[in-house]
């Protein structure tokens, strides 16, 4: 009967990987708009091909004892006896889980931070300068957007945030009451929105997008900060550099 079981729990924690790992490959995610948002996604499914297996180990074991040993008539008054681990099965599942928090740790852990901080990162973090840098402001519960030559754009002037693709855009961002956090679905990029502190985040979009068509193109404040929390948002849009600059002109005053 042991091996019995051992057959039947593996067959079904096989069965259970199989489906997980092919979600992993879905078109589940959402549109992906920079090459942020292919990185971060890419070591997501890493960690996700890493993840399942343990994951649906413990569930095959869990649902197959439920089904194969659960109380049927009247429950017992006491506990049964108790069931202590040992052998090669619980040090080969150490062993395992071990390996695998270690290793991811290292990598996508330590090997990503030294990207993110690298001058040379594929994100232009490290850039000197970006292509276009846009201060924002945050207050409950509202964004404001100063773009470079006096343009702003608003929660409260029902506005839309526009930006050119295939630019690095530098967000430097602030907050004059409680912490906010600016975050853009589509670019799968977050930043906390610092009372007295200026943080930054810079994205390079790689396609066009605008919300009226795809709703991960916005801005959404991703801390909870109060009643109107959830209406702390607004529409984005990016377009081509000849766009952006024509958006740009036809929001300054007449005669200007």
């Amino acid at each position: 009967m042991h091996g019995k079981h051992l057959i039947s729990v593996a067959l079904l924690w096989a069965g259970l990987t199989a489906v997980g790992e092919l979600l992993v490959f879905a078109d589940l995610f959402p549109t992906v708009g920079s090459h942020e948002a292919e990185d971060f996604d890419s070591i997501f499914r890493f960690l996700l091909i890493l993840g399942i297996p343990v994951f649906t180990f413990v569930i095959a074991v869990v649902t197959y004892a439920a089904l194969t040993w659960r109380i049927r008539g009247e429950a017992p008054d006491g506990d049964g006896p108790p069931i202590r681990g040992h052998g090669w099965i619980p040090r080969i599942w150490l062993a395992i889980t071990a390996g695998l928090a270690i290793f991811v740790m290292i990598h996508p852990g330590l090997t990503g931070l030294a990207k993110l901080q690298s001058s040379a990162t594929a994100y232009g973090w490290g850039k000197e300068e970006a292509d276009l840098e846009i201060n924002v402001t945050a207050f409950m519960w509202q964004w404001t957007f100063d773009y470079p030559d006096g343009t702003q754009v608003s929660v409260s002037k029902g506005g839309e945030v526009v930006i050119p693709v295939d630019k690095y855009v530098k967000f430097n961002v602030n907050s004059i009451d409680v912490v906010h956090s600016l975050w853009i679905p589509a670019f799968r990029m977050k930043i906390d929105a610092v009372p007295g502190r200026t943080t930054f985040m810079t994205v390079h979009p790689t396609r066009l997008g605008d919300y009226r068509e795809d709703q991960s193109y916005r801005v959404q404040c991703a801390e909870l900060c109060g009643l109107d929390h959830g209406k702390m948002w607004l529409p984005v849009r990016v377009v081509t550099e000849s766009e952006f600059e024509a958006w740009l002109a036809s929001l300054k005053p007449q005669g200007n």
